[in-house]
């Protein structure tokens, strides 16, 4: 059986923050890791990106180089990790990170664990040599398939750019259903592809596969 020192959940934070850049990743992780050092060394690490309120059936994205999200006190901050890491974690606690030139106070925080719902969703993979959507979805059945998960289905979405300073990486959003209870959860745990700590392969639950293509998360 799983140690519960080495299972992975989420710390979820209540934040203060008024907005972001849509594309926040980079400045997100380079805040966090400031804050927690280790965070960039931990295997199990990973960042999701503040998201705002949905929109009709969606969160929608808005558009251009220099959009803004526009946060209510809904938003939230979550780091996957292992929960061994949680008390280390609280660093934050208090803390107004720098995003971007954007302040973000970081307030409460609870231990969410993984879901037992068995569709999952990523907003951004990054996968080598995955140039098209075919190559993509190709790619992403030799790394599944490499975990030994076998979804019944998968669809991808359109290309989302995550900009560094090193390189903008273009990610698709990538939904599986169809994935046995023990699927879902490693998947959860190890992800997919590459860069976690800036919210890329982490994977949430989905509830709704009919307007993945609408999707601009």
């Amino acid at each position: 059986m799983r140690d519960a020192e080495d299972d992975v959940v989420d710390a979820v934070f209540a934040i203060a923050c008024r907005s972001l850049p849509v594309d926040h990743a980079y400045a997100l992780q380079q805040a966090v890791q400031a804050a927690l050092p280790w965070f960039a060394e931990e295997p199990h690490a990973g960042l999701h990106t503040v998201h705002g309120a949905a929109s009709g059936s969606g969160w929608m994205r808005p558009e251009g180089a220099h959009a803004l999200l526009q946060l209510s006190r809904r938003a939230r901050l979550a780091l996957r990790l292992p929960r061994r890491r949680l008390g280390d974690a609280g660093a934050l606690l208090g803390r107004t990170l720098n995003v971007a030139g954007w302040p973000l106070r970081v307030e409460t925080v609870t231990a969410r664990p993984l879901s037992r719902i068995t569709t999952l969703f990523s907003r951004c993979v990054v996968l080598a040599g995955a140039g098209d959507e075919a190559a993509f979805l190709a790619a992403a059945a030799n790394e599944l398939a490499a975990l030994g998960i076998t979804p019944e289905t998968t669809l991808c979405g359109r290309v989302t750019p995550v900009a560094t300073p090193a390189c903008t990486y273009q990610t698709r959003s990538l939904m599986l259903a169809g994935l046995s209870l023990e699927q879902s959860l490693a998947l959860q745990r190890h992800g997919l592809g590459a860069e976690r700590t800036l919210g890329c392969g982490l994977f949430i639950p989905h509830k709704d596969i009919g307007d993945l293509r609408s999707r601009s998360d």
